[in-house]
């Protein structure tokens, strides 16, 4: 078992000049219950099944992911209750690299990146295009977007 260890930030700024690569990403939720999340996912010409754990502190929780035919992502997607869309940005900034995601659809406007982390207390550098921290925020975690869209948010 992996243990995901993460920071999320709003994005303020360009950042895409920075960036070495991205994919276009879909991804829905078969199953959950108060401890697990199911989340399949496409990732260009990818397919991923994943299993995360309940995050207690919103930063580290458990996580296993395995690649699958990407046929079978696209399959297993139909079962989702919706999907969410979006564009991820590699950006290197020192020896990190954030993953910045831009929504798609009702999401449109979101933009937010994460940095995986080692230790919890490991430092990380904030480039100036890096916004509020979010972590631990659940309006901010994609199961969450599908059910209550960004552009359903108020001001």
């Amino acid at each position: 078992m992996k243990q995901e260890i993460e920071r999320k930030f709003l994005v303020k700024g360009p950042y895409k000049e920075s960036a070495t690569s991205s994919s276009y990403i879909e991804q829905g939720y078969i199953a959950k219950s108060e401890s697990l999340t199911l989340r399949i996912r496409t990732r260009d010409e990818q397919g991923f099944l994943t299993i995360k754990g309940r995050s207690e502190n919103g930063i580290s929780r458990s996580e296993w992911e395995y690649e699958i035919p990407v046929e079978q992502a696209r399959e297993l997607l139909t079962f989702s209750q919706g999907r969410i869309s979006k564009r991820r940005y590699l950006v290197p900034v020192g020896k990190h690299t954030f993953e910045v995601d831009e929504f798609y659809f009702q999401n449109e406007g979101l933009t937010v990146a994460e940095v995986e982390l080692n230790d919890i207390n490991e430092p990380f550098p904030r480039p100036e295009w890096l916004g509020e921290e979010v972590t631990g925020d659940k309006r901010y975690y994609n199961s969450q977007l599908l059910r209550h869209p960004y552009s359903e948010w108020k001001e």
